[in-house]
C-alpha cells in the first residue's frame, strides 16, 4: 500500500481521492507489496526554481523534482521512499501543449517522480526506453 501526504502550496486543489486513484493505479501496475510511502507537494514557479538550483545547479523552472530518501536511513527502512515535488505553473503549461488537462498532465508528472523514486532513471537511451515503457503502462492510453 502506499500512503502519502500531500502539501498543496500552488494551482487548484485537487481532491485527495484522486491523489489515492493514481496511487493505486501505480500500486497496482507495478504489483508493489510493500508498505511504502511518498510525499508529494504542488508548489508555484518560484519554490521549484529555488529547489532545481540549490539541488540540481539549475537556476530554472523545472516540472517535477523527486528526492529519494536515502536508503540507510531510518525513515527509509519504515517504507518512506522519498519526495515528489510537481510545479503547477508549468503543469498548466505543459496540458495546454499537450492538448490534456492540468489534471492528467500532474498525473504523468507524479508517475515520472514515482519511478525515480524507485531508482529509474533517463540519463542513458536504454534506461529512458525502459522508462518511458513503465509510464505507457500505468498511464495507459487517455
Amino acid at each position: 500500500m502506499i500512503r502519502f501526504d500531500v502539501n498543496q502550496q500552488a494551482g487548484k486543489k485537487i481532491p485527495l481521492s484522486i491523489w489515492q486513484n493514481w496511487l493505486k493505479n501505480i500500486e497496482k501496475t507495478l504489483k508493489i507489496k510493500k508498505n511504502v510511502e511518498v510525499s508529494l507537494a504542488l508548489v508555484s514557479n518560484k519554490a521549484i526554481k529555488d529547489l532545481n538550483a540549490r539541488y540540481r545547479g539549475k537556476n530554472q523552472v523545472t516540472d517535477v523534482l523527486s528526492f529519494k530518501e536515502d536508503k540507510s536511513g531510518p525513515a527509509s527502512q519504515a517504507g518512506y521512499l522519498g519526495e515528489i515535488i510537481i510545479c503547477y505553473p508549468q503543469a498548466e503549461k505543459q496540458a495546454k501543449a499537450a492538448g490534456h488537462s492540468v489534471q492528467r498532465e500532474i498525473e504523468v508528472l507524479l508517475v515520472h517522480g514515482f519511478l525515480h523514486l524507485l531508482g529509474h532513471d533517463h540519463k542513458r537511451a536504454e534506461e529512458a526506453a525502459k522508462m518511458d515503457k513503465l509510464q505507457v503502462k500505468i498511464l495507459g492510453k487517455k
